[in-house]
């Protein structure tokens, strides 16, 4: 099989806002780059750790332009789709094509909780409508709709789907996918720290969260178990914004109704990322962008 259009590490990036929760561009412009700069193969912007639910149809708009920008086509940048109906969905698709996205992750229409007959009517919809490939976002946790293997086998006749980002929680979900459909998706983990056994399982790339403030160490450990250098691999260490802000490469400020961490769930994340800083490993040698 020839590689797939998209594979390796994804970052889900964070949207970065001025203490007043307008756009700040100009981080986003940074930012984008610096991931760029330390070998992702990939964008996507506006997802769950961009914030989504909280940003206009404009704001996703001008946010994916920053990452087209700053891009100029060195990698892919896929827009997310995460909209309360399918019309919705399919209007933001075609509005970012046109702002040059070269692809779109797509959720389940949000807030209503679809069964099994809708939610693939909504993801065939979405599909013959885009001009660009798509990924299917699966998080049942999250979002309580699930799109099983059999569902992906069904949804196998639609070209414009060609990757899957699961996040089941069930690395069994790669075997089950590639036993039903073979070689027909790229499949990417969406969970940081089941990332290493799903690529050991099949899975061809990796969208990540913790990559938003450790860029390098998160392609290496990809690329290393790409190579099959899995020992290498487990001594890098993993476990999003105030990890940001703790390493220098963001701000703790979100949208409400979201707030930033506070009190002991706080003083417990900067405690295990100030001792995971202390013990940071040598990166093996790998040729980054």
């Amino acid at each position: 099989m020839s590689k797939p259009i998209w594979h390796g590490v994804y970052p889900a990036l964070t949207t970065k806002f001025k203490p007043d929760y307008r756009l700040d561009v100009a981080a986003m412009e940074k930012h984008f780059a610096w991931q760029i700069e330390s070998g992702v193969d990939g964008l996507i912007v506006c997802g769950s750790l961009g914030e989504n639910s909280v940003l206009s149809g404009e704001e996703k708009l001008e946010v994916l332009r920053i990452a087209v920008r700053v891009s100029r086509g060195r990698v892919p940048v896929l827009a997310t789709i995460a909209e309360g109906s399918t019309a919705e969905g399919i209007t933001l698709c075609e509005r970012s094509a046109r702002e040059g996205a070269d692809g779109f992750m797509v959720l389940p229409g949000m807030r209503y909780v679809s069964d099994r007959r809708e939610t693939i009517a909504h993801y065939r919809a979405i599909a013959r409508a885009s001009a660009k490939p798509i990924m299917v976002y699966n998080n049942p946790i999250a979002y309580g709709v699930d799109v099983t293997p059999e569902m992906f086998e069904e949804l196998a006749g639609e070209p414009s789907i060609v990757a899957i980002k699961e996040s089941s929680d069930n690395v069994r979900r790669v075997t089950d996918i590639i036993a039903r459909t073979g070689e027909r998706y790229a499949i990417f983990c969406g969970v940081d720290d089941l990332a290493m056994e799903a690529m050991l399982m099949g899975a061809c790339g990796w969208v990540a969260g913790l990559v938003d403030a450790f860029p390098r160490e998160t392609v290496a450990i990809a690329r290393l178990i790409g190579d099959g250098r899995v020992d290498e691999a487990r001594k890098l260490v993993q476990n999003v914004k105030l990890v940001e802000a703790i390493v220098g490469v963001g701000t703790e400020t979100v949208r409400p109704p979201r707030l930033p961490l506070a009190g002991d769930e706080r003083a417990s994340v900067i405690a295990l990322v100030e001792q995971a800083l202390k013990t940071r490993p040598v990166l093996p040698a790998l040729e980054f962008a």
